[in-house]
């Protein structure tokens, strides 16, 4: 059975033709996950870190303390500086975000916000942007919908679903129930996932 994250699904839905072709083919033959291979695994492990102590934003620069990679050294402090802008003077505490499976046929689809925050009393369920490349609608728009859907319903009252864009400090939040046509979308995505799968 196949089992995608959120960044699965984004990246499948916003290719079309080859490129789509080509993206299936790769997350199926992809080696299985490891630590090593996820760049941003010590970031936003530090980042949970810091809100599950109380901590306060000036600490997110001790994440860097504990890094030798250069490769992240010179690109984790433009993330910091972002986190740490969106952060400003909001009064935030941690309230632990959980994750949910949607299922679409046989595809398993993994819906992982990495951080559960009551940000100035409102709670948020928060899904990390770490990379360089410029946020597509498409693509918030897609989590989203999968987030609404997933979490919702087991949400505390008023939950805000959002995706935070950290280089640049933006919060794309959801609107509060999930896009029926949005769902359609990502179900007929992967439907064709399903259908290729089997024949790679």
């Amino acid at each position: 059975m196949p089992r995608l994250t959120l960044g699965d699904v984004v990246e499948i839905v916003s290719r079309a033709g080859a490129p789509k072709a080509n993206k299936v083919s790769e997350i199926k033959n992809r080696p299985p996950y490891s630590p090593v291979t996820d760049f941003y695994k010590a970031l936003r492990e530090g980042i949970v870190a810091v809100h599950e102590k109380g901590g306060g934003k000036g600490e997110l620069k001790s994440i860097l303390a504990r890094i030798s990679d250069q490769k992240k050294l010179s690109n984790y402090p433009r993330a910091i500086k972002g986190y740490e802008k969106w952060w400003g003077r909001k009064q935030i505490e941690w309230h632990a975000p959980y994750a949910v499976t949607y299922q679409v046929g046989d595809i398993d689809i993994s819906v992982k916000p990495e951080l559960g925050l009551m940000v100035d009393g409102v709670p948020h369920f928060v899904k990390l942007y770490l990379k360089d490349e410029k946020l597509q609608k498409l693509r918030i728009d897609v989590v989203l919908a999968l987030m609404e859907h997933s979490l919702r319903p087991d949400a505390p009252d008023g939950c805000c679903m959002a995706v935070l864009d950290v280089k640049n400090s933006k919060l794309f939040t959801g609107p509060g129930h999930a896009d029926p046509k949005l769902l359609s979308m990502v179900n007929a995505e992967m439907a064709y996932v399903s259908a290729y799968w089997g024949q790679l």
